[in-house]
Parts: structure tokens; sequence; C-alpha cells
């Protein structure tokens, strides 16, 4: 499955030192360029915590550039607060009032609305191949291999199904289309060992 999670948490070198992350944001872009000559079709998650204590303004707009050029498929969004047995907790204020919080939050989900969108719309009059797992207020929805959430329409029991599904329309979280053709069962995946990935 192309899809590939690539943990970034800051775009401001300091504050990545200040979380204890043994990487800058130059090899983090460095990393990301690299796996997409590898994998050009390939969708990159990350996570980024909003907030973290000391965080100034500039070292967030950091954060929002570096977001901003690198156009990852997903980021998980988090406002910092205090976390027992944390050396951030334990040493460091937290110093970010909520409402610079949210306010910094809301930038890069609306950020990155309009990047998921985009990277979206691509699969416009494709062909997926989706996993069926439920149904969802009257709709099939399952994943295609870069892990986007899909919904169609079917009155077959598809559940657990790989079923191709032609794309008709794309939203920034999810795509919706119709089934092309007869729906195949899913082979079973065997758990494999997760490798580390070298980074730098």
């Amino acid at each position: 499955m192309p899809q590939i999670e690539v943990p970034i948490q800051a775009g401001n070198n300091e504050v990545l030192a200040n979380m204890r992350r043994e990487y800058t944001r130059e090899e983090y872009r460095a990393l990301i360029h690299k796996i997409r000559a590898i994998m050009p079709d390939a969708a990159i998650h990350g996570d980024i915590i909003v907030g973290f204590p000391g965080e100034t303004d500039a070292q967030f707009q950091d954060t929002y550039d570096i977001l901003e050029e690198l156009q990852l498929d997903k980021i998980h969004l988090a406002r910092y607060s205090p976390r027992p047995g944390t050396v951030s907790a334990r040493k460091m204020e937290d110093d970010v009032p909520e409402d610079e919080k949210r306010r910094r939050f809301q930038l890069l989900e609306e950020q990155q609305k309009r990047t998921a969108l985009d990277k979206n719309n691509r699969f416009w009059g494709t062909v997926q191949e989706v996993l069926v797992e439920d149904m969802h207020k009257g709709r099939w929805r399952g994943r295609n291999p870069h892990n986007k959430l899909i919904f169609f329409d079917d009155p077959r029991d598809l559940r657990g199904q790989l079923v191709n599904v032609r794309i008709t329309w794309a939203g920034p979280w999810s795509m919706s289309g119709e089934a092309v053709d007869k729906p195949v069962a899913a082979e079973p995946v065997l758990a494999v060992e997760s490798i580390p990935l070298a980074v730098f």
C-alpha cells in the first residue's frame, strides 16, 4: 500500500530540539524528497503539535511554511497539552495561550484542507481498487491503496470485498464514485515485522 507515515511534529529546528527530536527540518525535507523520488505515487502522512512550550509566532510560521512546501496528503493535528511523566510537563511552562493554540490549529487545518482537496482531485475519473470496510449512512465505504476514504452505492453485501470504483466526486477528506465491476474477496494479509526506515 503506497502510504507512508513520516512524523514531523514541528517545522522549526529550535522547537524540534526542545521536543528532543533527533532531526531537523532540512533532514525531514530531504527524506520526503527521497521518498517521492523512489515512490512518486506514495501518500505521505505526518503529524504536528501546535503550541509546544515556548513556540513563538515565527517558529509556528516555519511549521506552516514547510507544510505548504511539502504538501503532505494528510496531517494529524494536535494542540499541545502537558502529559504527566513527560519532560515537557516536568520542566517546561505551558506558556502558549489556549486561544493562540486554537488559532494556529485552525490555520493549519485550513491549509491542510486545501492541500488534501488538491491531492484528491487527481483521482477524478480514475478507477480505484477499494477494500470495503462497512456501511455508513446507507452507503458503502472503504479505502484505496493510498488509504483514501471512498464512498459508493451498491445493493450487494460487499463488506470485506475488493471493488473497483470510478471516482465521480472528490472532497478534502473523502471521495465517492460508482462500482464498475464484480467484487473480489480480499486476500488475508499476514502480519509482518515493521522495518524501521533509515532516515538520515
